[in-house]
């Protein structure tokens, strides 16, 4: 034991082995070292000899060991695998339009405002904070165009603890006069935005919170030549990617009239080099069956944004089909097409999707190849699900030693809660389902990155309405 302990808790924890198997460990003891990882984990330790015993193994003082109360919990933090900071101020609003119309009207306009690092400095500290006591411990970000405001983003995400993928996003046609790039300028400053990134920390065990990622809003506001230039770029630093796939009908219609050679939309992405084990694509609501075939073969991931979907009327995502098929699928918010920028929204509106597709789907005599989405895999689509898709899958999602501790302590019985608890009635596996389907920021006691308790003061002033944008 050579390890040196930062923190020790005692109490119950939560986590998911696979996508079937949600694991919930009470009477545990669990120890993370000064890099953050945890470095030992005792199940079923009852009694104190026991407990003081271990402790003194690791020289550890037994004063010092952080003691869940009786149905508290510890569980792995969530990943948002697609969301738009620079929508954040848009959030909750301007959902009465199909995606196209809603990108001319509602975002293109406020996103264009970044230009102004003044008002990026006004916005992403708030968006940040908000996803961070939401309990969103990874967060995939797509900033604007705006290679200031983007590195601002960035730095924040760092600053504040989050352990975040930021995109300079990409668009140099079918776009607004006013918020559109060169195809020139576009390459040049995702280079530049890349090289920051790549900058912005040095840790001492060589890992890192805050990853850059490339960024094409879509294939209809990218030319070829500028799709194959920023992919060229992601195989030269070895860095993963990110957009919109397959998310409306209109969409989907407009890529065919704008790449007539190309049998589909994922194979446009996958002739500009956009494809593989590296790339996140939200959404992927009415995908083909050759389309699901390339996107297995490539080891895409699919960002699963059911609040979105459903507020500007995309779709409804059969995710079984893409999980019996072997498809990689986490969950995002998609702030601000999705209104909330909480994943525990995502989870409630993914459990609801599938029960849509389960229904809508005839079944022949006891034919259940459709079930909707369990408990067990709703956590894992939050949390491994999520950690599969930005590839950390070996350093975040569970609570395995020598992961990353990126965790929230689940207070059910917090003042005001929004669930309640009945000791004749409830044990553990029910009040974690309540909190999945009833709990929100509030049951968030503490919010834990890489082993740093990261609920600071920011919380509290994000709370506040007095603040004036």
């Amino acid at each position: 034991m050579t390890a040196e302990i930062s923190k020790v808790f005692y109490g119950t924890f939560i986590h998911s082995l696979s996508l079937k198997n949600l694991e919930i460990l009470q009477n545990t003891l669990l120890g993370i070292d000064y890099f953050g990882k945890i470095a030992f984990i005792e199940k079923d330790i009852l009694d104190e000899k026991t407990l003081n015993e271990i402790l003194f193994q690791w020289k550890f003082p037994e004063d010092d060991v952080i003691r869940l109360s009786k149905w508290q919990f510890l569980m792995p933090g969530f990943v948002d695998t697609h969301t738009h900071a620079s929508q954040y101020p848009n959030a909750g609003t301007g959902m009465d339009l199909p995606l196209l119309d809603w990108l001319k009207k509602y975002t293109f306009p406020l996103e264009q405002s970044y230009s102004s690092l003044s008002f990026a400095k006004k916005m992403y500290p708030t968006i940040v904070s908000h996803l961070l006591r939401n309990g969103t411990t990874t967060a995939v970000y797509f900033a604007t165009t705006h290679l200031e405001s983007s590195e601002y983003l960035a730095k924040i995400v760092k600053e504040k603890g989050q352990r975040g993928f930021v995109g300079k996003v990409n668009m140099d046609c079918n776009s607004p006069n006013d918020y559109v790039e060169t195809l020139d300028d576009s390459v040049k400053s995702t280079e530049e935005f890349i090289d920051y990134v790549l900058n912005l920390e040095e840790e001492k065990d060589g890992s890192r919170l805050v990853y850059p990622i490339i960024t094409p809003r879509f294939a209809i506001t990218c030319t070829s030549q500028l799709m194959s230039s920023i992919g060229s770029l992601a195989k030269k630093y070895d860095i993963p990617i990110q957009s919109h796939l397959s998310e409306n009908l209109d969409e989907i219609e407009f890529i065919s009239k704008l790449f007539p050679n190309l049998s589909d939309y994922t194979t446009v992405y996958d002739h500009h080099g956009l494809l593989n084990g590296k790339t996140i694509m939200a959404h992927g609501i009415h995908l083909s069956s050759k389309e699901r075939k390339l996107i297995k073969e490539r080891n895409v991931g699919i960002s699963h944004c059911p609040t979105s979907n459903f507020a500007i009327c995309s779709g409804i995502c059969n995710v079984r089909q893409l999980l019996n098929e072997g498809i990689k699928v986490g969950l995002g918010t998609d702030l601000s097409g999705g209104y909330s920028k909480s994943i525990l929204n995502a989870v409630r509106n993914a459990s609801i999707a599938s029960r849509v597709v389960f229904m809508a789907i005839p079944s022949k005599g006891n034919d259940k190849s459709f079930p909707h989405l369990t408990l067990p895999e709703l956590t894992y689509l939050a949390t491994m699900g999520g950690a599969e898709l930005v590839n950390l899958d070996q350093k975040i999602g569970n609570f395995l030693i020598g992961k990353e501790f990126d965790a929230l302590l689940v207070d059910p019985n917090c003042n005001k809660s929004p669930l309640d608890i009945f000791d004749d009635l409830d044990d553990f596996e029910r009040i974690f389902e309540k909190f999945m389907f009833l709990g929100d920021e509030r049951n968030l006691k503490s919010i834990y990155v890489k082993g740093q308790n990261v609920s600071g003061t920011d919380f509290e002033e994000v709370d506040s309405h007095d603040k004036n944008y």
